[in-house]
């Protein structure tokens, strides 16, 4: 027998895809998905992608390699998404620093954009401080940056 597995999505041409469906805990009395939620799919989506990548948030916090904090969002909201929407969110890495990897998140409901948010991601070592992200790494980043354009 097969385990069932969560959900990981698929990268394409550089752009990761993650399948997201709206239960009744992600919205507020109206049925409309509470604003901080999409917080949270971007978050699902982010890890997804760094997974797909081989950079693993488990593997590095047990190595002591560092982790990576969200430094910076600017985020927009479109549209309202509504329980039991079945939502895509693409992500997409827009630029590869020493420290830091930046994307944009576009939460989707079939052709509709109903999110989107630009996010900076800095890599940290252990004690929290700044720490250049490994060539692979970098690497990896430029490469599906490089094919989402």
């Amino acid at each position: 027998m097969t385990p069932d597995l969560p959900t990981e999505g698929r990268i394409e041409q550089g752009r990761h895809y993650l399948p997201i469906r709206v239960y009744f805990e992600d919205t507020d009395l109206t049925g409309i998905v509470y604003h901080a939620n999409y917080l949270r799919y971007m978050e699902r989506a982010r890890t997804e992608m760094l997974r797909l990548a081989g950079v693993v948030h488990t593997e590095m916090m047990a190595e002591q390699t560092g982790y990576y904090a969200v430094h910076q969002m600017n985020i927009t909201w479109a549209r309202p998404a509504r329980l039991d929407d079945r939502l895509v969110v693409v992500s997409r890495v827009t630029q590869v620093r020493a420290a830091a990897t930046c994307l944009v998140h576009d939460v989707m409901r079939g052709d509709e954009l109903l999110c989107s948010a630009a996010v900076t991601a800095a890599f940290l070592d252990m004690a929290g401080r700044p720490r250049r992200q490994s060539k692979a790494w970098h690497e990896r980043f430029t490469l599906l940056m490089q094919q989402a354009a």
